[in-house]
Parts: C-alpha cells; sequence; structure tokens
C-alpha cells in the first residue's frame, strides 16, 4: 500500500517531495485537494477537509495510517 499511494501521490504532484518528512508543508490547497481525491478514488473512502491536518499529512507513513483506519471505519 505505501507503494502505491508514493507512485499515486508522485503522479498527481510531480513537483513535491512525497518522501520529505514535512510533506504537508510543502503542499498547497491544490495540492492537498489532489491527495485527498486521488487516495478517495483509489481506495473507496471519504476523506474530507477535515481529514487534512498536518498529521495525516506529514509524510508517507503518516498517510498511509491515514488510509488504512479509513479502510477499517469503512468495512465495519
Amino acid at each position: 500500500m505505501k507503494e502505491r499511494i508514493k507512485t499515486l501521490l508522485e503522479d498527481a504532484l510531480p513537483l513535491v517531495d512525497v518522501d520529505s518528512d514535512f510533506l504537508f508543508s510543502e503542499l498547497d490547497s491544490l495540492g492537498v485537494t489532489h491527495i485527498l481525491m486521488a487516495l478517495s478514488a483509489e481506495y473507496d473512502i471519504e476523506l474530507e477537509a477535515s481529514d487534512a491536518t498536518p498529521k495525516n499529512l506529514r509524510n508517507i507513513d503518516s498517510i498511509v495510517a491515514m488510509v488504512q483506519k479509513k479502510i477499517a471505519e469503512r468495512d465495519r
């Protein structure tokens, strides 16, 4: 899942260093929107503006954790 998310982000945001430990600080509102839309479509989950926090979008690992949490919530 981590590699797939990394690929999605690299494709959607080619100018952003997706390996950064401070990914959120490199994003503008359009970048955040791209991430939420791509992950929602790829994993059939609902991501909202309230999910776009520095904690959730800090780095690839935190994004993976957010997606896993949303999948678990969806599958309940």
